[in-house]
């Protein structure tokens, strides 16, 4: 098929080497277009200038960028794929962004009788580059499954959640767990360090019951010796929080775990942690 890859960030540029080494005839387009001749030295693919000048006769566009505003900018912007699209396109959102926003392109995108689904993802950079990301869909049932076979290049698990908005929703439940889960390790270990405790033992005796976890299994040796530089930073992990509460705000979900942890990852970046991986919350504590 023809793809289109706009954003080619540590998440989206090795998603489209994997839709190149697919053997989908691959477009892509980054906001610098230095990163976008880098890709295509790298894979079979061609640049574009613009996000239109990709969307030009695709059949799936991919899109993967900061925020809200990034989107609305390469989706519905003067130069964005609105205004390259043919009937018929799929736009794929991998964007973890608001719900609002997909439901406002989804309209945007029915009118000029294309598909929409808001996929946002999750296993970070490692994931990515391995291929292995766990999709989260928004979307209509036809449409997801057209553009299903496609998500496989570069996924392990890919669940249509349901209708559009739906799989924004559920990367914000993915992202509250997470804050859940990284606070009770970091005062864990914290708490066996203050006790005199062998940190590896108790991990060795803890990560075979219940407290197990990816993040205990992945992260406790790197938090106890003060590495945090294995992906995804703080600043994203706050920038996707605070879309977690502001749906919160809305629908009237009690998220008292989740304000207080962003308020910690506040106290991270206030001592320069800002591009640190989410598990540095443990820093606030040694």
């Amino acid at each position: 098929m023809r793809v289109a890859f706009i954003g080619l960030g540590v998440m989206g540029y090795p998603m489209a080497g994997y839709l190149a080494n697919c053997a989908h005839d691959v477009v892509v387009h980054n906001r610098t277009s230095a990163k976008a001749e880098k890709w295509c030295s790298e894979f079979a693919g061609s640049p574009a200038a613009t996000p239109a000048e990709a969307a030009q006769g695709a059949d799936i566009v991919f899109t993967c960028v900061g925020n809200d505003a990034d989107v609305r900018e390469v989706i519905l912007g003067d130069d964005g794929v609105m205004n390259g699209i043919s009937s018929g396109t799929i736009i794929v959102d991998h964007t973890t962004a608001s719900a609002t926003l997909a439901r406002e392109i989804h309209v945007i995108a029915a009118e000029k009788s294309t598909g929409f689904l808001d996929a946002p993802l999750s296993g970070g950079q490692a994931g990515a580059e391995n291929g292995q990301l766990t999709i989260m869909v928004g979307g209509d049932d036809d449409v997801f499954g057209r553009a299903a076979p496609i998500l496989d290049c570069y996924a392990k698990a890919i669940t249509l959640i349901g209708p559009v908005g739906s799989g924004q929703l559920a990367k914000m439940v993915n992202q509250i767990c997470i804050a859940g889960i990284v606070q009770g390790l970091s005062e864990g270990l914290h708490f066996a360090k203050r006790a005199g405790l062998d940190p590896a033992k108790v991990i060795e005796a803890i990560s075979k019951g219940a407290a197990q976890s990816w993040q205990m299994e992945n992260r406790w040796e790197t938090m106890i010796n003060d590495e945090f530089e294995f992906g995804f930073a703080v600043d994203w992990m706050r920038k996707d929080l605070g879309i977690a509460l502001e749906e919160a705000r809305q629908n009237g979900a009690k998220l008292e775990m989740t304000e207080l942890v962003d308020r910690f990852y506040a106290e991270v970046q206030a001592i320069g942690g800002n591009r640190w991986d989410t598990s540095s919350l443990i820093a606030r504590l040694l």
